[in-house]
């Protein structure tokens, strides 16, 4: 170079060439050298300004450092005590998964040792405002469309990295539930994402080492990576912004004007075959500097040694391949606008079909568009950061969606690398489904008034302490409520006259005193609020209405097959909980409906609404019921565990009998527990608490030579009592109910006196025993609670007996505690009644802040 400082119009072509391939190349140097080039051409700094969107003070800074510097002062200057680039990415997982009030600009940039103006720059980039719903504009190339982004699945091959992305132009309501995924998940995620990509890179060298050996052309997918130029794109390393430069205000490549795409071939998308060029992408040119084309950067041509029709025929299987999975992810999701964007793309130095739109993948049945990650970010913080935002919008977007990735991605580094069809290609559950036209949502609900009430928000803890001593009670007067509660005699009176005013509380006749004037005791007003539950069993499903006392308004039952599509199987549940409503008819007021709650066997995703391969229901399994019902009713539908919800109904309906710690065992299909501690349900971490038949398996020491607890045949009671008392004689009774209609047969018998059914139930009963010991000596609690489908009365008998022996006589601390066993409160209908409870339990019982709550809301007089 003869000259490195000379005016703005005496450009030698080597200046003019290296300045150019600082303005392809995009990143930390792309708006300088373009300020330099544009006012080479005679540009006044404000053309260049509005060109490059950025101020008139920057263009004037760059221009003076070119004339006093050269093009060595266009070079970055790293200010002491800043990190030398700033990932955009990073800054916007922090702000999103930041505890508490830490997520704001300030704390994000003393945490990364940013300024509080660089943070808030790209806050407003990625429209993430403080204060209000995420609603963001994800900076892709081209720019994602839409304001609600989800993350709808990956495909990584050896050559390429790309993620699915859904869109729709409506933002998802606020999620309820909080950040719903943490650090340690993403800690997980890079792990497996560290041992894919390893994988990614053996399998790349494997069938590269396997056509040299004159095996011919591979064909599986990623055959021909080079794994010394894909190395720095699969660890996600590539240019980011210089803190305070002038990119932090505004991007610019090869004299694009704002809006415009960049064009950085570090991140092209899949550019060749079936998946087509990049829009707006020029093509590459690898024949070297002298053709006056450019090569994608930090890349190489493939080997000399290796034939380059098999290169080719690898780019094509894998480009076929991911045609394959974008069709099928296309059929999947109908509901989303979908978009791949390119992680990394190891066959982009292959020359690419120039192309001026994204063609479509041969087989796909919706729009797939194509985007590169934006160019302040790695391909990994973008990852995280898609995640992040993915799971902060939508409960659904749960911690076991990423899990489930997470798993895929071992798979996929626990498979053989020279396998040909090594690749991920994990898709995410149809969780959409519930994203419908609104006008379906709409017409779903014409003509119903029951669309859960939010008129008055219950936001007292107080007002929610007087209610739980008034249902626990039945009926009590105001000095008693102070008295038991310890507020002062003036709040009970200011709450207890809103509450009457609302009509949730009535007040009963006057009490004569012996002095003074005489008391007026309150109780709960039943008809002032009202709940639908529905159980979910694989026989037979149950709706039920009750009131605000918990008395059974009507109840309707269904039969149902294990093996009903799901589709129908939703349509069956809508129709059972609207044929319920409306036999209810006049008996619920419009306005004092609270809404849904729904009991299904565990395990369950509560935060995504996912039943999770229900016992003898296989084909529901990973089915998003939650959200497919809200399609169906326009209020509040909340989902649990059958044997917590029963727990919950206990609770709320045997008011002073169940004021106490106690364990639910919930005979159905299985046997769980419902855990009623320290004052409210516990859930758990997942909501899955309770699982029973594990216990039962180590505590009998039922366990395979792996150490795993056996299935037991003794926690599936409709299936073991029957199978038990054939082998004990008892002669099977013909009938055509299935496995209920035969144990109700053999229950009848038990009871009757016959000794192999007898035998039967103890057998069942005893197992389940040593199950619930173990319960007491973990839990310390003095009350168990015997309910469900299967604990009829007929059994019950044997059941109470056979345990109450159990927890009484073996555990270690039996001489401080004499453990009761009861019979539930509720009817053999008790998941159902608990589903209904649940509502009411959210709404009344009173939280501390910090423990898990939901809306409050209840209804006017």
């Amino acid at each position: 170079m003869s000259d490195t400082r000379p005016g703005d119009g005496m450009l030698s072509p080597e200046l003019r060439a290296v300045l150019r391939r600082w303005a392809d190349e995009g990143g930390a140097l792309a708006t300088r050298a373009g300020v330099v080039l544009l006012a080479a051409d005679g540009l006044r700094d404000a053309e260049i300004s509005r060109r490059l969107g950025v101020s008139r003070q920057t263009v004037g800074s760059w221009r003076q450092r070119w004339t006093s510097a050269g093009i060595d002062g266009l070079e970055h200057r790293p200010r002491t005590g800043r990190p030398a680039t700033v990932d955009e990415a990073e800054v916007v997982t922090r702000t999103l998964l930041a505890p508490g009030g830490s997520g704001a600009s300030r704390a994000v940039a003393r945490e990364l040792g940013l300024s509080h103006a660089t943070v808030a720059g790209i806050r407003r980039r990625w429209r993430l405002v403080p204060d209000e719903p995420v609603s963001p504009s994800v900076p892709t190339r081209p720019p994602l469309p839409g304001a609600d982004v989800w993350v709808m699945g990956l495909y990584v091959d050896g050559l390429r990295g790309v993620l699915l992305a859904g869109t729709r132009l409506v933002p998802s309501p606020p999620a309820t539930s909080g950040t719903v995924i943490g650090a340690d998940v993403l800690a997980g995620l890079d792990r497996s994402l560290d041992a894919a990509l390893a994988s990614a890179s053996a399998s790349a060298s494997a069938l590269t080492s396997t056509r040299r050996d004159g095996a011919g052309p591979a064909e599986g997918p990623g055959a021909g990576a080079g794994t010394d130029h894909a190395a720095s794109r699969r660890q996600g390393r590539t240019t980011a912004v210089a803190p305070g430069s002038a990119e932090a205000a505004g991007g610019w490549a090869d004299g694009a004007a704002p809006g415009e795409p960049h064009r950085d071939p570090a991140h092209a998308v899949g550019t060749t075959g079936a998946f087509g060029a990049d829009p707006g992408q020029v093509p590459s040119d690898s024949s070297g500097p002298d053709s006056g084309g450019r090569r994608v950067a930090g890349t190489r041509p493939a080997p000399p040694d290796v034939d380059s029709r098999a290169r080719s025929a690898d780019v094509g299987a894998s480009d076929r391949a991911l045609a394959g999975y974008l069709a099928q992810a296309s059929r999947r999701h109908p509901d989303l606008a979908l978009h791949a964007v390119t992680l990394w793309d190891d066959a982009s130095d292959s020359a690419p079909a120039p192309a001026t739109d994204t063609p479509q993948p041969p087989g796909t049945t919706g729009t797939v568009t194509c985007h590169h990650i934006p160019a302040r970010s790695t391909w990994r913080t973008f990852l995280r950061a898609m995640i992040a935002l993915d799971s902060t919008s939508h409960p659904e977007s749960s911690r076991r969606v990423y899990l489930d990735l997470a798993a895929e991605l071992e798979r996929y580094a626990a498979g053989r690398p020279d396998d040909p069809q090594h690749t991920v290609r994990w898709l995410r559950e149809n969780v959409a489904g519930h994203l419908g036209a609104e006008s379906a949502k709409a017409g779903s609900a014409r003509g119903h008034t029951w669309s859960g009430v939010n008129q008055i928000d219950l936001g007292s803890f107080n007002e929610c302490v007087v209610i739980e001593t008034v249902r626990l009670s039945g009926t009590i007067t105001r000095g008693e409520i102070a008295h038991r509660t310890g507020l002062t005699q003036q709040s009970v009176s200011r709450i207890a006259r809103s509450l009457l005013d609302r009509g949730i509380l009535i007040e009963d006749a006057q009490l004569r005193a012996t002095s003074g004037k005489p008391r007026t005791p309150v109780r709960l007003r039943g008809a002032a609020a009202h709940a639908l539950g529905i159980h979910i069993d694989p026989e037979l499903l149950t709706a039920v209405v009750i009131d605000l006392d918990g008395a059974i308004v009507c109840t309707r039952t269904r039969s149902v097959s294990a093996d009903t599509d799901p589709a129908e199987f939703v349509e069956r549940v809508a129709a059972l909980g609207r044929e319920t409503l409306a036999e209810a008819g006049g008996a619920v007021r419009p306005d004092g409906f609270l809404g849904i709650g729904v009991a299904v066997p565990g395990p369950v995703d509560i935060a995504s609404g996912t039943v999770l391969g229900p016992p003898l229901m296989s084909a529901w399994g990973d089915l998003p019921l939650l959200y497919l019902l809200k399609d169906h009713f326009p209020c509040p539908v909340i989902m649990e565990k059958d044997s917590t919800a029963a727990a919950a109904g206990e609770r709320w309906i045997g008011r002073d009998r169940r004021a106490r710690d106690f364990a639910y065992l919930y005979l159905g299909t299985g046997v769980g527990t419902g855990l009623y501690l320290n004052g409210d349900i516990y859930r758990g971490v997942s909501a899955n608490a309770g699982e029973f038949g594990q216990l039962c398996a180590i505590a009998l020491g039922r366990v395979d030579k792996d150490g795993r607890p056996e299935i037991l045949p003794e926690c599936n009671p409709p299936v073991s009592v029957p199978d038990l008392a054939a082998r004990g004689g008892l002669r099977p009774v013909a009938t055509t109910g299935g496995s209920t209609a035969a144990y109700l047969a053999v229950g009848r018998a038990a009871a009757a006196g016959d000794r192999a059914a007898a035998a039967a139930v103890r057998e069942v009963a005893q197992a389940v025993g040593r199950g619930a010991l173990g319960l007491i000596d973990l839990l310390d609690i003095d009350l168990i609670v015997l309910g469900g489908p299967f604990f009829t009365d007929d059994v019950a008998d044997f059941y109470l007996a056979e345990i109450a022996r159990t927890v009484n006589e073996f555990p270690t601390a039996r001489r401080l505690r004499r453990v009761e066993v009861e019979p539930s409160v509720l009817s053999a209908g008790a998941a159902a009644v608990g589903a209904a409870s649940t509502i009411f339990h959210a709404t009344f019982t009173p939280r501390l802040r910090g423990r898990e709550t939901r809306a409050r809301h209840l209804p006017t007089g």
